[in-house]
């Protein structure tokens, strides 16, 4: 297989660079420590800028968070946000009156469309051992048609989550985690209906690939040659394709109409964003995207008048208790409890 694959390749932070119809990655992976009783850290604050911290001091960051770590109310429309959350929990509330607590491989699923307040917070529930927490937060655009659809919001539960796996003749085992867009022959639960993601011909996948040392993991062709493919290496010893190694912490795009062999002589774990662009203008302020400055302004009159449904919670970032198990109560008043 040819080098030429590669087209662009970059450095990674804690936030990565992403390609339309993808507007933002964001890999946050904090060391939190042990929890106190408000589910906060029981470590000192001091020196932090709290409200604002994101200097990933001893390891983990407060981010909006004034006692537990997280992002307190906040408004989005125009856009959808997927969560995929590997290690640790997150809490969920929002102006649609859902409340949720997922994690441990959980998906959640917002489309904001023509707007919606929510919080995200990470509450730290050990009090006798480290809270760690890794999860993405991938923004995910609508097109002009679907901006202005009902806010809508699901979750993909980690034992529902199709997963692709094989294990080599030495035990070794690589296994591709299916949040969007079929992988061969495995196709992926359903997206929200006015995602892009639920139309076929945008080719939109998001795949989360584990390679362990000495196994290889093919990418299959993408279907449309429109489709752009990013590939980001964030944990392990990174990924071999033909002649180039990319290093962790490394972000490739990669052309999609070939099919791409990885390897990994030291093990890897890497995402992929895919799909084709929607390719209409793009009109951003902060948690609002549209299409054009008039869409901004009437977004800024909307939110100032109706609060997206304004916000039901008592207070601006929402943690359940300790104890309480994963689940999620939908606004119809539908509860979910994976098992």
């Amino acid at each position: 297989m040819s080098d030429d694959v590669i087209l662009q390749t970059v450095p990674l932070g804690l936030h990565w660079p992403t390609i339309d119809p993808f507007l933002f990655c964001a890999h946050h992976d904090d060391q939190y420590p042990s929890g106190n009783e408000q589910l906060g850290p029981d470590a000192s604050l001091e020196g932090r800028n709290i409200g604002m911290d994101f200097e990933g001091v001893d390891g983990w960051r407060m981010y909006h968070g004034s006692v537990v770590p997280g992002f307190p109310q906040h408004p989005h429309r125009g856009f959808e946000t997927i969560t995929y959350v590997r290690e640790g929990i997150c809490d969920h509330s929002d102006s649609l009156g859902a409340i949720a607590r997922f994690g441990e491989g959980d998906v959640q699923w917002l489309t904001a469309g023509a707007g919606i307040v929510h919080s995200e917070m990470m509450p730290l529930r050990n009090q006798s051992a480290p809270n760690p927490l890794e999860l993405f937060q991938i923004w995910l655009n609508l097109p002009a048609a679907d901006k202005m659809s009902n806010p809508y919001f699901t979750m993909l539960w980690s034992n529902q989550i199709p997963k692709v796996r094989h294990t080599n003749a030495d035990g070794r085992t690589t296994e591709v985690v299916i949040i969007a867009g079929s992988f061969g022959e495995t196709p992926p639960l359903s997206p929200p209906p006015n995602s892009w993601a639920s139309k076929g011909a945008a080719d939109v996948a998001v795949w989360h690939l584990h390679l362990d040392p000495g196994t290889s993991l093919q990418l299959p062709a993408a279907a449309t040659a429109e489709t752009v493919r990013t590939l980001y290496v964030f944990d392990g010893d990174g990924v071999q394709i033909g002649e180039t190694h990319l290093e962790c912490d490394t972000g490739s795009v990669l052309r999609s109409t070939d099919a791409t062999t990885l390897h990994s002589s030291g093990g890897a774990d890497c995402l992929v964003l895919q799909g084709r662009p929607i390719g209409e203008p793009i009109a951003q302020q902060g948690p609002f995207v549209m299409n054009d400055e008039a869409g901004l302004r009437q977004t800024f009159i909307d939110y100032q008048r109706t609060g997206f449904g304004g916000w039901p919670w008592p207070v601006d970032g929402p943690v359940h208790a300790a104890d309480r198990q994963r689940f999620a109560l939908h606004p119809d008043g539908r509860l979910e409890e994976p098992v």
